[in-house]
């Protein structure tokens, strides 16, 4: 490539990140590292309204906990600095004063009533070509009526001006040549009336800035992209316009539209990365963190979400993701968002990793519930014995209690109707058998003795599960007995009996 990588992701603090944000990080993340270039986390929080205390933070964290930390940041600088745009702000007036002096841009002094009255005028009102010359403006005003409204400090903004019957067109990475006819986009506002951007002069600003060589960024944000490459174009900064790339949506499970929260309320499943709490209300939305998603299972899922490698390969490391990644496999269609592929992943993911990998996790799920771990090595084993069984992180509590604390309940409706005095007597001798004899027999001297007693052992597995573990559920039952020790083993298949007995 002619010059260095240099991708940002640029979320606003205004909430929770939406699984498409990080996938948009995520992107931004593979193909850095697949260049030797470098992944940038830009603040995008220009609007002071919707700007929410703690937001930042809750970005910072999701990519974290993601693996997909930034180079640069905020809490990271480099030479490229500051990293939050509000911080920029002096940057921001200069150039939009020079789109004005070059004939590109206007002030327009128009109250809210103004608009207000003009929209019930016009129906679908536009600020644009059609409608500039009936407004407030520098357009419309004489040079000393301009100068008079500045000297007295009235409000404005500064719009962009729009050509007339101009197609503006550029290469996109994944959609190919993009063209627009001018007639249909508005004077979008570049500077608000506070003195900051909106995103659309921002953006440029920023990118030009900081050296940026490629924007990957979602599908809504297309439309924006003539007022983009025209503001390129009208600083004199087009031969360092980043390539553009805009990336599919996540869509709904049905395919219609794009996914959002209220879909995933609406379903029963997390859009967000992480829990999180809205500082107004307290409301706290769920995340797949805390659904008991592992960070590498959530970034395999995103990334195959509107990519593939163009084999059937599924499971990927996050190096693996980066040695295999590239634009040209990204779709150009909507990826649908499949809750129980997500879950598929996970549980994949819980299966193939090394016990060490998972004992922190699972230590606390256990420890969150009550349940006192003691030793680690024993854990491990546990671990080792369940993991297959579990889709998502707390599963393992519901998988492993009863190697930590004896049932309290029984399943004694699977039991009891064929339930005898004489598996009574088979269970006693075998407890009484098993003090006698290494625990690692214990398979072959429950069947020997159910052999002497008449029994086929297929009929007496059941009861003992349920004696150990308090459910029809579980790894093999001897794997079971094994790990609880003969004395444990005696002790539940004794309190057991008294219980399928009563």
């Amino acid at each position: 490539m002619d010059k260095k990588v240099r991708v940002r992701f640029a979320p606003s603090p205004t909430g929770g990140l939406h699984l498409g944000g990080v996938r948009t990080a995520l992107f931004n993340y593979l193909f850095a590292k697949k260049n030797n270039g470098t992944f940038v986390l830009r603040v995008e929080d220009t609007d002071q309204n919707r700007f929410v205390e703690g937001a930042e933070q809750y970005i910072v964290d999701c990519l974290d906990w993601c693996g997909i930390t930034p180079d640069e940041s905020p809490n990271n600088p480099g030479v490229y600095g500051p990293y939050r745009q509000s911080e920029r702000k002096p940057s921001y007036r200069k150039f939009a004063e020079q789109l004005i002096s070059d004939g590109y841009a206007y002030y327009a002094f128009d109250t809210p009533e103004d608009l207000d009255a003009k929209r019930k005028e016009i129906p679908n009102f536009q600020y644009g070509q059609a409608t500039r010359m009936q407004m407030h403006n520098s357009l419309t005003l004489t040079i000393s009526e301009v100068e008079d409204l500045l000297a007295a400090k009235t409000p404005y903004v500064i719009r962009i001006k729009v050509p007339e019957q101009e197609i503006v067109h550029f290469n996109d990475l994944i959609r190919g040549n993009v063209s627009f006819e001018t007639a249909i986009v508005d004077d979008k506002v570049l500077l608000k009336a506070d003195g900051m951007p909106t995103y659309h002069l921002a953006v440029v600003v920023d990118d030009k800035a900081m050296e940026i060589s490629h924007a990957f960024r979602g599908e809504e944000w297309l439309p924006s992209a003539p007022i983009h490459i025209l503001l390129w174009k009208y600083l004199g900064w087009e031969s360092d316009m980043p390539q553009w790339a805009h990336l599919p949506l996540i869509l709904k499970p049905d395919g219609h539209g794009k996914l959002s929260k209220r879909d995933g309320d609406r379903l029963g499943f997390p859009v967000y990365a992480m829990n999180w709490t809205d500082p107004k209300t307290n409301d706290v939305t769920q995340g797949f963190k805390e659904l008991g998603f592992m960070p590498e299972a959530f970034i395999n899922m995103l990334a195959l979400l509107g990519w593939n490698d163009g084999t059937e390969k599924e499971i990927f490391t996050l190096s693996e993701l980066v040695a295999a990644f590239s634009i040209e496999r990204i779709s150009k269609a909507g990826a649908k968002f499949d809750f129980e592929k997500a879950k598929w992943y996970n549980h994949e993911w819980i299966k193939q990793s090394p016990v060490d990998t998972l004992q922190k996790s699972v230590k606390n799920e256990l420890e969150k519930a009550g349940i006192e771990v003691g030793d680690d090595a024993f854990l491990n084993t546990v671990i080792d014995l369940i993991k297959d069984r579990c889709t998502l992180l707390p599963d393992f509590v519901a998988q492993s209690t009863y190697f930590f604390n004896a049932p309290t309940e029984y399943d004694s409706a699977s039991v009891k109707p064929k339930w005898t005095p004489e598996k009574a007597a088979f269970f006693n001798a075998y407890a009484e058998n098993l003090i006698l004899t290494d625990v690692i027999s214990a398979e072959t001297a429950f069947k020997t003795l159910a052999d002497e007693k008449g029994f086929k052992p297929g009929e007496l597995m059941l009861p003992f599960r349920i004696m150990l573990v308090g459910g029809k559920f579980g790894p093999g039952v001897f794997d079971i007995a094994i790990l609880l020790g003969k004395e444990e083993t005696k002790s539940r298949i004794e309190k057991a009996i008294i219980v399928f007995n009563s």
